[in-house]
């Protein structure tokens, strides 16, 4: 364990959730990973203090390392969520007002490969989570994230919506519904809406598309595979082009996520507690996309590059279609998606040519001005791209 400062060098903030999140206690498992460490930058952004608890970065390297986010943690715990002691020891001493549980093993491909291993941690270390909330017995907004996988996928053209039937054909997806249904088991028998002020504890769940953004380096995973082949002139190798997925810049659901923590901790109103879907603008932008257009569209921006089909072979069970409905995010929570798949895709590119050209740990700057960008889409009454930074030497713009 680390004691941190917590401190970050800023730009003007006019996030989603304004000062909500100022000078409060935030749990974070998972800020080691992708998604999670871009959250605890915007976290440290919005003036939180941010303790984490997660495994060490997952890749090498890392948006973790690049962005030096653990200079911004007020406590670093390098401990498994499957260490139920450990986690306990760390929440009490947190003493959070706002959980934010992301810690998983999130890939499909090594799902089958260890599917014990994606059960106990996507399962296993949700309950041993809500355990540990149980046990501290502090009032706290509680935000579990799962996955748009966690539905019963019947390769639909329609958005699921949360009410839809849960399942997995893969052990990820299975594992992300079953996480589900462990959150809806322990709202109902230990956290009811209905008695919020007696027990103080405010539990959803968040379901997000397909993520991508700068600093991802996972295995098996389009985008990160698609700009490690443009980097270094390598040919892109697509399973299944044709395959439709809800995609969407990681800041995109971030701010979903941000967005409920605000209106949990502003009101005891029961709606909020509940499982909610954070995704593209698919009915009305069509941003659920093939992986060949996604392709195409990178290859595009960056300037060269190709790509080929390969044989899928006895490659196990993926998807073809997958879309979410994310109504009830507009209508009820008031979020919305502000980037369309092109601006995304652009901040993206401008992301790893800024990491190619260098220093490796100067990408916190990079990602903050992309922060910015998005906040700054926020106030407009539609769907645009705010500018993603000036162009790099000796590279064409972006814009």
């Amino acid at each position: 364990m680390e004691q941190r400062p917590g401190a970050v060098e800023g730009l003007a903030v006019t996030a989603p959730p304004g000062d909500a999140l100022r000078g409060r206690r935030v749990f974070l498992t998972g800020h080691t990973g992708f998604k999670g460490s871009w959250l605890t930058l915007w976290l440290s952004r919005l003036g939180a203090s941010v303790t984490g608890y997660a495994l060490a970065p997952p890749t090498q390297p890392s948006h973790f390392e690049a962005a030096r986010i653990d200079e911004l943690l007020t406590v670093h715990h390098e401990s498994d969520v499957r260490d139920a002691e450990a986690l306990l020891e760390a929440m009490r001493e947190c003493r959070p007002d706002v959980i934010i549980h992301m810690a998983a093993q999130s890939l499909v491909p090594q799902s089958y490969r260890a599917p014990q291993e994606t059960f106990d941690v996507n399962v296993g270390g949700t309950v041993r989570l809500l355990e540990a909330v149980r046990r501290i017995g502090r009032p706290c907004v509680v935000i579990v994230v799962t996955s748009d996988k966690c539905y019963e996928n019947r390769d639909q053209h329609a958005g699921y919506v949360e009410t839809d039937r849960l399942g997995g054909h893969d052990p990820y997806s299975a594992s992300k519904a079953a996480a589900e249904i462990v959150v809806a088991s322990y709202r109902r028998s230990f956290f009811d809406v209905a008695k919020i002020r007696a027990h103080g504890v405010k539990l959803a769940s968040v379901r997000a598309g397909n993520v991508f953004g700068g600093g991802d380096w996972a295995m098996d995973r389009i985008v990160p595979d698609a700009m490690d082949g443009l980097m270094h002139g390598r040919t892109i190798r697509i399973r299944n082009p044709d395959a439709v997925r809800p995609w969407q810049h990681v800041l995109e659901p971030l701010s979903g996520y941000l967005t409920l923590a605000a209106r949990m901790l502003g009101s005891d109103d029961p709606t909020w507690c509940d499982a909610w879907n954070f995704g593209p603008p698919d009915s009305t932008h069509g941003e659920s996309r093939t992986v060949r257009e996604l392709v195409e569209r990178l290859i595009r921006l960056w300037g060269d590059g190709h790509w080929e089909p390969v044989r899928a072979g006895d490659a196990p069970h993926e998807t073809q279609t997958l879309r979410l409905n994310i109504d009830k995010a507009v209508n009820v929570l008031g979020w919305r998606p502000r980037w369309d798949i092109d601006c995304a895709l652009e901040h993206v590119v401008q992301w790893y040519r800024s990491y190619q050209s260098g220093p490796v740990t100067a990408m916190r700057r990079t990602s903050l001005e992309q922060i910015a960008a998005y906040e700054s889409t926020v106030a407009g009454p539609d769907i645009r791209c705010a500018d993603s930074g000036p162009a790099l030497p000796g590279h064409p713009s972006v814009r």
